[in-house]
């Protein structure tokens, strides 16, 4: 798959566009940054405590696009006239061709939440990945979140991804049961908002 990927979100009249492009070691700082966030690390799978934690989250995003089954993306927030910031993240997980489904995930930096990043970026990934890998079989997308984060109930239902069912708590990975919501792939079309160069 090629890391050359960018994905965008048009702008609105209350927030500015979103670029979502693969992690590249120049982000190392701002990630550092976004997960001193509590509530951050506690939602997280695999929490980021330490520079070497950090160092081998950024190999797993490198060595998903090589091998074709994990596309990270960096959302960042492209305002006119300032440097880009880090807004959060979305992948897309186990993707493998012929099988019919496909997991997606994302978080959005503390300073950035309330303002339609996660549910912008999820719907530009979404439309990418059924656009990418439908002809590969890809004909759903689960998102699945614990039940103490109603916040990502409320994106995946924006997004189009229906609650289908509770599932119990897997410790360590999720310490709580989960909320898993699908999302069908579309007949047909695809969204105007999502540009790949």
């Amino acid at each position: 798959m090629n890391v050359s990927v960018i994905l965008t979100a048009a702008a609105t009249p209350t927030a500015p566009a979103l670029v979502l492009r693969p992690w590249h070691s120049d982000d190392i700082p701002e990630l550092i940054e976004a997960y001193k966030d509590p509530a951050l690390r506690r939602g997280a799978r695999s929490p980021l405590e330490s520079e070497d934690d950090v160092l081998r989250w950024m190999r797993m995003q490198e060595e998903g696009w090589e091998t074709g089954d994990r596309f990270g993306f960096a959302v960042l927030a492209a305002a006119p006239d300032t440097a880009r910031q880090l807004v959060g993240n979305v992948a897309l997980k186990d993707v493998a061709a012929g099988e019919p489904c496909a997991e997606v995930g994302y978080w959005t930096a503390a300073a950035a939440r309330g303002r339609g990043v996660a549910p912008r970026a999820l719907e530009v990934l979404t439309s990418w990945a059924f656009d990418t890998f439908g002809a590969d079989g890809l004909e759903r997308l689960q998102l699945l979140h614990q039940v103490d984060n109603p916040a990502s109930c409320r994106v995946a239902e924006k997004c189009g991804y229906a609650y289908d069912r509770t599932l119990p708590a897997w410790p360590p990975t999720y310490p709580l049961d989960g909320h898993l919501h699908i999302k069908t792939a579309p007949e047909h079309g695809t969204s105007e908002d999502v540009r790949a160069d």
